[in-house]
C-alpha cells in the first residue's frame, strides 16, 4: 500500500466531503479513491470517516488523524519546493485562518492581487474570530487579534495602534460630537463584546469610563454596520474602522484621550526554513495592513501616541 497516496486521498475527501470532488481533484476514479480510504482505515484498524446516504463527515480519530495527515503532506510539499528551487514561483495549498473582519474588510478586497501574481498557489481560508491551534488544524498561517502567549509559534506584528472611538457624521450632526470621555454619558454608545466599560487617557493615565446605549451587540461586524448606520458611537481598535474613516462615513472622536488598541499579528509554526508560499503571503500581510504616512505635523494620533489597556 502507498501510504503516502491513500493519505493524500483521505486529506482530500475530508476537505471536500466526497469521493466524487476529491477524485476529480486527484485526477483518478471515485472508486480508487474510495479504495484507497477503506484500505488505510483497514490497516489503521480505525475507521475515519462516517458514511451516510447524503454526506461524509469526519469522527474523532479521522479529525486526529486529519489534522496530522495534512501536516505531513504540507512538509513533503515544502521539502519538494525548496529541492527543485521553487522559491520564486510558489506553488502548492496555503492554509490559512483569520478574524472574520479583517478578512472581510482588508483581505478579500486585495486577495485578487496576490492571486494575480501567485497563480499556482491555492488559497484554503477560514474565518474565525477566536485564535485557534494552528498545528492541531493543520494549519500554515493565522491571522490574530490580542496578545499572544503562546511561544510554539513565530509571530509578525502587523499593527498596533490607537483604539478608536467612531460615529457616523450622520449621528454627531443630529446629537453632537463628544469633546471629553465624561461627555459620553450623553450619547447613545454601541456596546460590544467588550462590555460597557471604555479606557480613555487622561492626565498620563488610563482611565475606565462607563457608557451606555440602547444596542448590544456581538461581533465586531454588527458593531461597525451600526456605527455606519448612525446608530451610537462605537470604539474599536483602528484597523476596523481606518477604510471608514479615510471615506468620511465614520468620523473619529476623542482621538487626543486615545490608548493603544489590541495587536493584529501573523501566527506560524516554527519551521527551520520558510516555505516560499508562506513568506509571499507574510509579505503581503504587512504590505496591505501598513498605515501610509501621516502628513507634514501628523495626525493627532501621531503627535500624541498613548499606551494603555487592550481592552
Amino acid at each position: 500500500m502507498n501510504k503516502l497516496l491513500t493519505m493524500l486521498s483521505f486529506v482530500r475527501v475530508a476537505e471536500s466531503g466526497s469521493f466524487t470532488a476529491a477524485a476529480a481533484q486527484l485526477g483518478v476514479s471515485v472508486s480508487a479513491v474510495a479504495k484507497a480510504v477503506t484500505r488505510l482505515e483497514e490497516d489503521l484498524g480505525v475507521q475515519l470517516l462516517v458514511r451516510t446516504t447524503r454526506k461524509l463527515a469526519l469522527n474523532d480519530d479521522g479529525r486526529e488523524f486529519f489534522a496530522r495527515c495534512q501536516r505531513i503532506l504540507n512538509d513533503i510539499e515544502d521539502a519538494e519546493s525548496i529541492a527543485r528551487g521553487a522559491r520564486e514561483t510558489p506553488k502548492g495549498r496555503l492554509r490559512m485562518v483569520m478574524p472574520t473582519m479583517f478578512g472581510r474588510l482588508t483581505f478579500l478586497p486585495r486577495v485578487a492581487e496576490f492571486n494575480a501574481r501567485y497563480a499556482d498557489l491555492v488559497l484554503d481560508l477560514s474565518f474565525e474570530d477566536r485564535q485557534v491551534n494552528l498545528v492541531e488544524r493543520g494549519l500554515d498561517l493565522a491571522v490574530q487579534v490580542g496578545d499572544l502567549n503562546d511561544s510554539n509559534y513565530l509571530t509578525r506584528l502587523l499593527h498596533r495602534g490607537p483604539r478608536v472611538t467612531a460615529a457616523s457624521p450622520a449621528y454627531l450632526k443630529r446629537n453632537g460630537e463628544p469633546k471629553t470621555p465624561d461627555d459620553l454619558g450623553d450619547h447613545n454608545c454601541i456596546i460590544s463584546n467588550y462590555g460597557p466599560v471604555w479606557h480613555f487617557s487622561q492626565r498620563g493615565r488610563v482611565v475606565p469610563v462607563n457608557v451606555r446605549g440602547n444596542l448590544v451587540v456581538t461581533g465586531g461586524e454588527a458593531m461597525r454596520e451600526a456605527a455606519l448606520l448612525g446608530l451610537g458611537i462605537a470604539q474599536s481598535n483602528g484597523w476596523t474602522f481606518r477604510h471608514d474613516i479615510a471615506a468620511g462615513t465614520l468620523r473619529p472622536l476623542l482621538e487626543t484621550y486615545a490608548v493603544e488598541g489590541r495587536p493584529l499579528s501573523i501566527v506560524y509554526p516554527p519551521t527551520r526554513h520558510v516555505p516560499s508560499k508562506l513568506r509571499v503571503m507574510i509579505d503581503f500581510l504587512v504590505a496591505i495592513t501598513r498605515v501610509p504616512a501621516a502628513p507634514a505635523g501628523g495626525t493627532p494620533h501621531a503627535r500624541r501616541r498613548r499606551t494603555g489597556t487592550n481592552g
